[in-house]
């Protein structure tokens, strides 16, 4: 008898396979996010240390620009707070594939099971 994986099977491994792919997608900007704001905090930091008269240039394309430190942190504090949202979206967008991937990978389990058990059944019956 040829094995065969019963089709609710196959379409619960298509959609495992799926979300795989998101929490990746998820887990890489989640990455993204949390370098950006380590790396402003550092700046915001190191911005701290310096005299509020000090001369500062930004960077705007192929272009350095002189800008106030005030403005600089202004800048820098928006950007951080949105970043630290974006970041929660991600986690809570984490937390929600990985249970949706639990919830597959138990239905797999479930449907496995019971084919098994079928299958099992079947050959029982062939043999008495």
């Amino acid at each position: 008898m040829a094995e065969r994986v019963p089709p609710e099977v196959q379409h619960y491994a298509v959609k495992y396979q799926q979300l795989q792919n998101l929490l990746a997608q998820i887990l890489a900007e989640k990455s993204a996010v949390e370098t950006e704001l380590r790396e402003i905090n550092r700046v915001l930091s190191e911005l701290e240390r310096l005299p509020d008269e000090v001369e500062i240039y930004k960077s705007i394309g192929h272009v350095l620009v002189k800008t106030s430190k005030a403005d600089v942190k202004k800048e820098l504090d928006e950007k951080k707070e949105l970043l630290e949202l974006r970041l929660k979206a991600l986690e809570k967008q984490e937390k929600e594939a990985r249970r949706q991937l639990e919830e597959v990978q138990a239905r797999i389990k479930e449907v496995l099971s019971k084919s098994y058990q079928l299958a099992e059944k079947a050959l029982k019956g062939q043999a008495g």
